[in-house]
């Protein structure tokens, strides 16, 4: 082989390595507030839900609550894209009946209660574009306080399907029947 195709060859093969490491995916970095999902009946085995919930779990990272989701105004309940929840049939919500489908869930966080708003806009981000004129309920659910703080905002089932959401050591159970 001669030497000039010899180096030829070797540019080459060094060409195209940092031509393909240069066009590798680029891979984001964790979420601060990470996706999760929450459903009823919780068994990971049945396949055969009521209902389901998909959101972002915010830190409280040293913040207060009461900054991150001050009373009186309305939150996306979660961080990121606003959250969805998908009703599989008809239920009643805390009292209202809710159609099978799938709406976004924000909140309006008070002292005493909170309210609860299910609309028919999806795929939004936050509750930035949020339309009170798309509101299909409003369910007031009142508060309780626990003695155990959550860091992460979270969302969880009983056995029962009552929907449970709390963070720092505010507490609201949701019953569904």
């Amino acid at each position: 082989m001669k030497k000039s195709t010899f180096i030829t060859t070797i540019a080459f093969a060094f060409i195209m390595l940092i031509s393909t490491n240069l066009s590798a995916q680029k891979f984001a970095g964790l979420d601060k507030s990470p996706m999760d999902c929450a459903s009823f009946p919780t068994s990971y085995k049945d396949s055969n839900k009521a209902v389901k919930i998909i959101y972002s779990r915010p830190q409280l990272n040293d913040r207060k609550l009461s900054k991150l989701a001050p009373n009186g105004e309305q939150w996306r309940t979660g961080a990121n894209e606003a959250a969805e929840i998908t009703f599989y049939k008809d239920m009643n919500v805390a009292g209202t009946n809710v159609k099978a489908g799938t709406y976004t869930l924000s909140t309006i966080p008070n002292e005493k209660e909170w309210t609860l708003i299910l609309s028919s806009d999806l795929n939004v981000w936050g509750s930035y574009y949020y339309n009170e004129a798309n509101d299909v309920a409003r369910i007031n659910v009142p508060t309780t306080k626990s003695d155990e703080s959550l860091e992460a905002f979270s969302i969880a089932f009983d056995d029962k399907g009552t929907m449970h959401l709390g963070w720092g050591t505010v507490r609201i159970a949701v019953p569904m029947k």
